[in-house]
């Protein structure tokens, strides 16, 4: 059995991050959670060509479809979806990532507020001690935002902000968006190139 990777996407700017990570997941034949806020289904209309329909069903089929996955291997979620597998420390996936983060969401979770199904499932993955990574993509920071990302990265979860190096010379947006994706696949062991 394929462990799952959750990956949940937030309303900050920054949708192709996510979108890229989870077809880099598929495409390494990794099991996906994907779990969609409101807000990021607003964001990936406004950022991308993408029209994702409104049926968490329908999403999956389409995001198989377009990155060439199997049905089996990605289920999604909506924020609301409290009967989810990722709720429970009994269906605990291998490792979750929030990408973009929203640091509404980033001040949620270093505070154990659990009031949707994104919050719960990082809470999980706290308790449970399995590997949670946040890629804010925020600036400028305040804070409160650098001390809830202390708070958190204190007991184990990976802050990784959403910042591109040019080491690579990137000459498009993908090449950049690559580059962070590329950091998250690192922190998750998946190997990509």
């Amino acid at each position: 059995m394929n462990p799952t990777i959750t990956v949940a996407m937030t309303g900050a700017s920054g949708a192709g991050y996510g979108l890229r990570l989870v077809e880099c997941l598929l495409r390494a034949g990794r099991d996906v959670a994907f779990l969609l806020t409101k807000p990021a289904h607003m964001v990936i209309a406004t950022e991308t060509t993408l029209k994702l329909p409104l049926r968490t069903e329908a999403i999956a089929e389409l995001l198989c479809t377009e990155f060439s996955a199997s049905p089996s291997q990605l289920r999604v979620y909506g924020q609301e979806q409290w009967n989810a597998p990722i709720a429970s420390g009994s269906n605990v996936a291998a490792a979750m990532v929030v990408c973009p983060c929203t640091s509404s969401t980033l001040s949620a979770i270093a505070t154990g507020a659990s009031n949707n199904l994104l919050e719960r499932a990082a809470d999980v993955m706290i308790k449970e001690r399995r590997p949670l990574i946040l890629v804010p993509r925020e600036t400028p920071l305040s804070p409160i935002h650098l001390e809830n990302m202390l708070k958190l990265a204190r007991i184990g979860v990976t802050i990784l902000p959403a910042c591109p190096g040019f080491y690579h010379n990137p000459t498009t947006v993908t090449g950049v968006i690559d580059f962070v994706v590329a950091r998250v696949l690192d922190h998750l062991a998946v190997e990509h190139n």
